[in-house]
């Protein structure tokens, strides 16, 4: 007996939340309307005997109810609704507004002001292998309410690790220092890093609703202990690059002044005198230190 193997998923994966305006009125009117059912409740208790009390009481819990549905809103604050555990929008303005009172027990209050996040220090290797000690600072806000409230756990711990993970993944994307010509390296592109910082943060972090602002590294050092080390390649980097400009320079200043000796016929020189003379030149010129003259009285055959 052959049994069909089932295709359908043991799993379905839920929608994405999505944000929408929530329902809330203004608190003055809703107020006023509280008043006029406790003013009618305690007319109908006196007024109308034994039933009359039964209707005025009832009335005026319902009143009293009502008023767990007040809130109040600062600017760049918002106020997630959540009805036996429904969904029901989001209050974005600011301002005095009544809403539905049995959300009280479930809705929240969510701040929608910049924040910022400065990871710590974290030791990785770089893509060249290099142990390396980075840190960065993330400046980030919540964009979409829904998400950030129902599709994660705790958004702002999210951000947290998310951040320390994408830096780290950053890390190993590029060298430290960029010892090979036109490569981007975590020191020297500093634009180029910080765009793709933000980029895989952005993308990380629309899960949860939030918006990137700005992410940059604040901190990037060799790990201790190969910190000499590297540092003495960088000098020997630095020195051979400034070598190599002196040399081309000193290269330049003996071709002139072989051609100007040349056209303005200040002396005949021949081949032997010419590498004699750019010898002299090259000393003087690419050499690290003072040149000594010397005078040389006689002939140079002699």
């Amino acid at each position: 007996m052959s049994a069909t193997a089932s295709t359908a998923p043991i799993f379905e994966p839920r929608a994405p939340s999505s944000q929408r305006d929530g329902k809330a009125c203004p608190g003055a009117p809703a107020l006023i309307a509280i008043v006029i059912g406790l003013a009618a409740a305690g007319g109908l208790a006196v007024a109308a005997g034994s039933a009359g009390v039964v209707a005025g009481i009832v009335l005026a819990v319902l009143a009293l109810s009502a008023c767990a549905g007040f809130i109040v809103l600062q600017p760049n604050e918002s106020q997630v609704l959540i009805l036996f555990g429904r969904y029901t929008g989001t209050v974005l303005r600011e301002g005095w507004f009544w809403v539905n009172p049995l959300t009280a027990p479930w809705r929240q209050k969510i701040s929608l002001r910049v924040r910022n996040f400065q990871s710590e220090r974290v030791k990785v290797n770089d893509a060249a292998g290099s142990p390396i000690e980075i840190g960065g600072v993330v400046v980030w806000r919540i964009a979409d309410t829904a998400k950030a409230v129902f599709d994660v756990e705790d958004f702002e711990q999210y951000v947290n690790v998310q951040s320390e993970s994408a830096l780290r993944h950053l890390a190993t994307q590029y060298p430290y220092d960029d010892f090979e010509e036109g490569t981007v390296s975590l020191r020297g592109g500093t634009e180029e890093v910080s765009a793709a910082l933000h980029s895989e943060l952005q993308e990380r972090l629309g899960a949860a609703g939030i918006e990137v602002l700005e992410a940059r590294i604040t901190h990037l050092a060799y790990a201790p202990e190969i910190a000499e080390a590297m540092l003495r390649r960088q000098q020997a980097s630095a020195i051979l690059a400034a070598r190599r400009i002196i040399v081309a320079g000193a290269v330049g200043l003996v071709e002139m002044a072989l051609r100007e000796i040349g056209e303005q016929g200040i002396v005949n020189l021949d081949e032997e005198r010419k590498a004699t003379m750019v010898s002299n030149l090259m000393v003087v010129l690419a050499g690290d230190r003072g040149a000594s003259p010397v005078i040389n009285a006689g002939s140079l055959y002699s």
